[in-house]
């Protein structure tokens, strides 16, 4: 298998940590529903291909997402591989965390929102409201020793309120933080950001105490950004970034949002540039050439089309 040229970038960090979404976030928004069986075979190859963390699925209502209604199946089919620090479920209120808890899972996310439109459609909720309603999640989560990530979506833009402003974005992430979260995520939902942009929320964030340690983005490659985004946001010390195996992705609540920053892209860039991801392309790369025959339908990611053009198109 072809694999990129090495040239050390001695601008980016010597390791980075991937946050896998494509079990959650990248199947979340299918039209047909993919089997619990297959969710946790992609899991499972995912693992294998060297993804230390994995977001396996989320225990939202089944009216809201009915493609992860099988939360709890999928988690019992992973059994012990399922669970854990480096297996985080989503969870919106304590009703979800109440079954996240009752599968034993290790680690959870919350998901908030920078714009009121969004959050309105998301949860049902105003901002305000929907930190009220994270705040005994949290809270309930740490008692019971688990790690805990707050999402902020619509970080860089919004489709219905348009420009976020940076400040706007600050201020919700700080309340986020000061529930007791253990890491932020920047959401780029709509993938629109560009690469100043970025910047200027990082730094933004840090002149607020939240330093980049704390900090992994999560950018949408709706305008062929993700990428370079992604860039921007590891020369500024960030060092865990959100992918999806495939690239696959989406919002069933922002129909503009495509899908995510594709894994396979990330780490080829990482391993020409000499950081360590602790991943093997090729066993990845198989891993979504077979979730696409699953699918029915071409893999979104570049190096993934490029190296294994058999399986990736129709």
């Amino acid at each position: 298998m072809r694999t990129p040229q090495v040239e050390a970038d001695s601008t980016l960090p010597a390791e980075i940590t991937i946050y896998e979404v494509g079990a959650r976030d990248g199947l979340q928004n299918e039209k047909s529903i993919v089997p619990a069986e297959v969710k946790a075979e992609f899991i499972r190859r995912m693992a294998a291909a060297g993804l230390a963390t994995i977001e396996t699925t989320s225990f939202v209502n089944p009216q809201w997402v009915p493609q992860l209604a099988d939360a709890s199946e999928v988690l019992g089919l992973l059994g012990d591989e399922g669970l854990g620090p480096k297996r985080p479920v989503l969870v919106p209120n304590e009703r979800g965390l109440d079954r996240a808890l009752e599968a034993g899972v290790g680690a959870v996310a919350i998901f908030g929102s920078a714009t009121e439109t969004f959050a309105r459609k998301n949860l049902n909720r105003t901002v305000d409201e929907s930190i009220e309603m994270f705040r005994p999640v949290v809270e309930r989560a740490q008692e019971s020793g688990l790690w805990v990530r707050g999402y902020v979506s619509m970080c860089f833009g919004d489709p219905w309120e348009g420009p976020v402003p940076v400040q706007q974005v600050v201020d919700v992430s700080e309340r986020l933080m000061e529930l007791g979260c253990d890491q932020l995520s920047l959401g780029d939902t709509i993938g629109v950001a560009t690469s100043g942009h970025v910047a200027q929320l990082l730094d933004a964030l840090g002149d607020r105490g939240i330093g980049v340690d704390r900090i992994g983005v999560h950018f949408h490659d709706t305008y062929g950004q993700a990428l370079s985004n992604t860039l921007v946001a590891l020369r500024r010390g960030v060092t865990v970034v959100d992918s999806s195996a495939g690239g696959l992705g989406g919002c069933p609540y922002a129909e503009s949002a495509t899908g995510n920053l594709a894994t396979e892209d990330l780490v080829w860039a990482m391993e020409g540039a000499g950081v360590r991801t602790g991943v093997d392309l090729e066993a990845l790369l198989t891993t979504s050439a077979w979730m696409a025959q699953q699918l029915g339908r071409p893999s979104p990611s570049a190096v993934v089309r490029a190296l294994t053009p058999a399986f990736s198109t129709d």
